[in-house]
């Protein structure tokens, strides 16, 4: 049984009412008391659960952006464009944004909770592209309102939002098909995450039916990075492997190494290859020939996120839910032409 905010008093030998106001982050107490409590209440094993959040504007939102590698998080602008949604959509209703990076191979977890424990935290938007489960349980046990950014998992109750990533990969698969009428290959990610993984579900499912068989798709594992992706490119053409005429990439940062190897090795694209990737990210407009790609709205995602962290942080009662945002097909140079 953990111990209460009174008996919690009484082995620290200080007031009540100063145990309070440190635990709830109400002013009345130093900020060198306020550790000491908040510290000593983590050693005694206190429910931070307990604590009541103030429903009142003050206090800050915090986007905590949670790394397992630098393979995915690493490119900067994709998770700036979320950051603003937040902040934008925040500043609407007076509430501040913080931002936290939290490395899972450098950085300990609960130094990351005892920060949020004496901060003025009201609520949690966690980009949770590379997280597991069982970090993002140990986020929700904090009790403070929180909203799971870009993953889902069945079995914890969280609000999630996210790409629809599977509708996005069959809108973009059926699209190659309709254009090439020829059976696309797949660039696959060499490391996995939720969203490659809805991604391959939509280009097969595409790909099934369309009366193609599962079995004939060429599948090449890519890293993903450009430079990494082109790399590995090179030595799949350079052995022989087969070649597909046009191919699906789970984001563009692998179809724009895969084209860069292909072109450097004497293939024309969209006349030889074609390639369709997702994301739309900046390079996908300069590199010659433009990338076609499904369009991510993230500003959006970034916003939806927040609208429905502060409705949770101002409801009594929460109700969770799964919101998939849907993605668009932009249309460029590197696919034939219907």
């Amino acid at each position: 049984m953990s111990i209460t905010a009174k008996e919690l008093a009484r082995k620290l030998g200080i007031s009540a009412t100063a145990v309070s106001m440190a635990l709830n982050n109400k002013a009345g107490v130093s900020t060198q008391t306020r550790a000491e409590i908040i510290k000593a209440a983590e050693e005694y094993g206190y429910d931070f659960t307990r604590i009541r959040r103030d429903p009142n504007r003050s206090g800050s939102i915090y986007i905590i952006f949670y790394r397992t590698h630098n393979a995915i998080l690493s490119y900067a602008p994709i998770f700036n464009e979320l950051y603003d949604g937040v902040k934008d959509e925040c500043q609407k209703e007076h509430f501040s944004v913080k931002m936290m990076q939290f490395y899972e191979k450098t950085d300990i977890l609960e130094d990351c909770f005892s920060d949020l424990r004496i901060s003025d935290c009201k609520g949690i938007i966690l980009v949770g592209t590379e997280i597991r489960e069982q970090a993002c349980k140990q986020f929700l046990s904090l009790g403070y309102p929180l909203i799971l950014l870009d993953s889902y998992f069945d079995s914890l109750d969280c609000t999630s939002v996210l790409i629809n990533n599977s509708q996005g990969a069959y809108l973009a698969t059926s699209y190659l098909i309709g254009v090439t009428r020829l059976q696309p290959g797949y660039l696959q990610s060499g490391y996995s995450i939720p969203n490659f993984i809805g991604r391959q579900e939509g280009y097969f499912k595409a790909i099934k039916e369309n009366g193609m068989s599962p079995s004939r798709s060429v599948i090449h594992k890519l890293s993903p990075s450009i430079e990494a992706a082109m790399g590995d490119m090179l030595e799949i053409i350079d052995r022989g492997d087969t070649l597909a005429r046009c191919y699906f990439a789970d984001n563009d940062i692998i179809a724009i190494g895969a084209m860069k190897a292909l072109m450097l090795r004497g293939y024309k694209i969209p006349d030889d290859i074609s390639f369709i990737g997702f994301d739309n990210i900046s390079e996908s407009k300069i590199i010659d020939p433009s990338l076609t790609t499904m369009d991510v709205p993230r500003r959006y995602i970034g916003a939806t996120a927040a609208r429905l962290l502060i409705e949770q942080i101002d409801s009594k009662i929460v109700h969770t839910s799964k919101v998939e945002i849907a993605t668009r097909l932009v249309k460029r140079f590197s696919t034939l032409k219907p």
